[in-house]
């Protein structure tokens, strides 16, 4: 894995992916559109659980987060590689889980936000996959198509139009994970803020409805079958399909397909 955040990076520092240079040139010019994939690809790997190989490229990424041009995002960036650089990796570890693991409000899941326990999520993921799948990237199922560190990497890779948008689907669920890791007084708000910075800013709905969805919380259905397994009990990552139903006893003409 360390290698691997190496080699991303520095091919980011040498020049951007063909997929992600600009669809309307006139809007974004190639100098631009590949320090923009580089912020992007850098929030990816400071947003990703900070495992041994990832602890271990601290040098790498702090150096990089470093010779950044100025600008919002690279201050937030080095605020945060500050203090990421200095902390026991036990440390880190303990508080990663606990800000994106165990506090729905700040989890990384975006399609939570919009859709919360709802079927509408499933959906949701699916329309995500299929995107990435469209744009000849595939993921390698490791996360859920919604988690944060992977739409960065897909922006990053994919460009300003295409490959951002789903950033901007879900810019109030970020604007809530930033409001959430702020209330923590977590670091990582600065990796959040880094990405705010790159994005349209929000509208007076945007506002309403972040500050709604922090009083009131995501949608839910009270009804049916949960399809995230077991409730409160269940981060929102951990989406798994609803059961299907035991078999029926019934001779197989008798039996009715009913859409759950």
């Amino acid at each position: 894995m360390t290698a691997i955040v190496r080699t991303r990076v520095r091919a980011a520092l040498r020049r951007p992916d063909r997929a992600s240079r600009p669809t309307r040139p006139t809007l974004i010019t190639p100098e631009e559109a590949e320090a923009r994939a580089l912020l992007l690809r850098l929030m990816s790997l400071l947003l990703q659980y900070p495992d041994a190989d990832l602890t271990a490229a601290r040098p790498v990424l702090t150096s990089t987060v470093v010779a950044l041009p100025p600008s919002p995002a690279a201050e937030h960036l080095t605020a945060f590689t500050a203090w990421f650089a200095e902390q026991e990796p036990e440390a880190l570890e303990r508080h990663y889980v606990e800000m994106f693991d165990l506090r729905r409000k700040s989890s990384l899941h975006l399609t939570y936000y919009l859709h919360g326990d709802t079927r509408r999520r499933g959906m949701a993921l699916l329309t995500l996959a299929q995107r990435y799948r469209a744009a000849g990237w595939d993921t390698d199922g490791g996360e859920l198509p919604d988690h944060l560190p992977v739409v960065l990497e897909f922006a990053a890779l994919t460009g300003p139009g295409r490959g951002e948008a789903p950033l901007r689907w879900h810019r109030r669920g970020i604007e809530l994970i930033h409001r959430a890791l702020t209330d923590a007084d977590s670091p990582y708000r600065h990796v959040i803020a880094a990405l705010i910075a790159l994005l349209p800013p929000p509208t007076e709905a945007d506002l309403r409805a972040v500050a709604e969805l922090a009083a009131q919380g995501p949608p839910h259905e009270d009804v049916g079958l949960d399809p995230y397994g077991a409730g409160e009990f269940a981060p929102p990552g951990a989406f798994v399909p609803p059961e299907q139903a035991p078999p029926t006893l019934c001779p197989p003409a008798a039996h009715r397909h009913e859409d759950r």
